[in-house]
């Protein structure tokens, strides 16, 4: 694997780290600016709002300029919106800033995965996908946890000010190790880039994503009470159990990428099927210590499996625009964030039990083997006549193609 996919996997631990690091801060954030809790929620939203809005247009309008340029300006924009939040002096300030910072997640993570591939052989491509995903996994192993014990004995600037470090470390790796290129003359612009969006395998897609990743956030969002309420952890000891949720989210990041390599609908169907299982195992696994440290860890390992495989397939779909559509996904992922986290609240605001959210998360997994299978039928449907266009194609005679052309 090319040494250039490191510079990838820098960036993308420094954004997952700031993405997630805003839920450790809450309490400190709020006493800080004088707001409450609920009100510096809104702080996680404006981050997650700047992705879902950032990911496509900025993957568009920067469609025709070099890759390599895109993706250390987007690190540069990472970097000054989290040295804003550093600064911040105020509520207001701070959420435009998160808003900022939210910007360039998308478009970063859509354009590196088109040049992850573009540096390895086909037979590889999914393996360099989850290479620099390994960033964002490992970022809840070590970057969280280390940023959040940052925040709460140096303050929560401090933070925000090592994150804008691992961003200027990340503009470095990448001026160094991502191989110049020039600009896509092959690019149609925005108009060009939009209509690539308008086939219905891309849109399959990304209803997979929303709802794979949504039963994965509708659990997750709500795993503290589960540990705490139902398991009978402490609340000192939920920081180590979110790193093992890292750790399993890395290991099936790792995993799912090698085997997509072999067969990527395989690979994102089983992976799909472990997470029902997984998410219907929960209410039974929550009721002791060690099979809800089990839980966690697969919960992690059998979501993240599916990452690659579905930011690949995007990208295959949506062939004359794989930075844009590779960046929609990332959006998809984000609404997944937010939508998930609603309907598993609502099971919990409705009194069915502290496991509930992930019950409510089996519903959304199997709602996207469900979309996963309607791509699959739309596929097959349209192989057989792409092939005969093939065959008519080939028994044209050759005078009258020459005349065509």
């Amino acid at each position: 694997m090319p040494l250039a996919l490191l510079a990838l996997a820098v960036g993308a631990f420094g954004i997952g780290t700031t993405e997630f690091v805003m839920m450790g801060l809450l309490p400190d954030v709020a006493d800080d600016l004088n707001i409450s809790i609920p009100g510096a929620g809104h702080l996680v939203s404006a981050y997650a709002l700047g992705v879902v809005i950032g990911a496509p247009l900025l993957a568009a309008v920067t469609a025709k300029m070099s890759r390599r340029t895109v993706l250390i300006g987007l690190m540069g924009l990472f970097v000054v919106g989290n040295a804003l939040s550093a600064l911040a002096p105020d509520n207001g300030w701070l959420l435009a800033a998160r808003f900022l910072s939210g910007l360039p997640h998308g478009a970063f993570f859509g354009v590196g995965a088109v040049v992850a591939t573009n540096m390895v052989a086909p037979e590889r491509k999914a393996r360099s996908v989850s290479l620099m995903f390994l960033g964002l996994t490992v970022a809840n192993v070590a970057g969280v946890p280390v940023a959040t014990l940052m925040g709460q004995h140096l303050g929560w600037r401090a933070t925000f000010l090592g994150v804008s470090a691992i961003g200027v470390a990340a503009i470095a790796a990448l001026a160094f190790l991502i191989p110049h290129d020039h600009e896509h003359t092959t690019a149609q612009g925005l108009r060009g880039e939009l209509a690539a969006l308008r086939s219905l395998p891309v849109w399959l897609s990304l209803g997979t994503t929303v709802a794979g990743f949504g039963a994965l956030f509708a659990a997750y969002s709500y795993i503290t009470p589960m540990l705490t309420d139902a398991a009978g952890y402490a609340g000192a000891s939920v920081t180590l159990l979110l790193a093992l949720f890292g750790v399993g989210a890395t290991a099936g990041n790792l995993l799912g990428g090698r085997l997509a390599d072999h067969s990527l609908r395989g690979t994102l169907f089983g992976g799909l099927t472990s997470l029902v299982a997984v998410l219907a195992l929960f209410p039974l696994l929550m009721r002791t210590e060690l099979t809800a440290a089990v839980a966690v860890t697969l919960l992690g390992m059998a979501a993240f499996a599916t990452g690659s495989p579905l930011q690949l397939m995007v990208m295959e779909k949506a062939s004359s625009a794989p930075s844009l559509a590779s960046s929609a996904n990332q959006a998809a992922f984000n609404l997944a964030n937010a939508g998930g986290a609603w309907i598993g609240g609502l099971a919990l605001a409705a009194g069915f039990g502290v496991t509930s959210p992930a019950t409510a998360g089996v519903a959304l997994a199997v709602l996207g083997l469900a979309v996963a299978s309607l791509a699959y039928a739309v596929d097959r449907r349209r192989a057989p006549v792409a092939g005969r266009e093939r065959i008519v194609a080939s028994h044209v005679p050759q005078e009258a193609q020459a005349a065509h052309h």
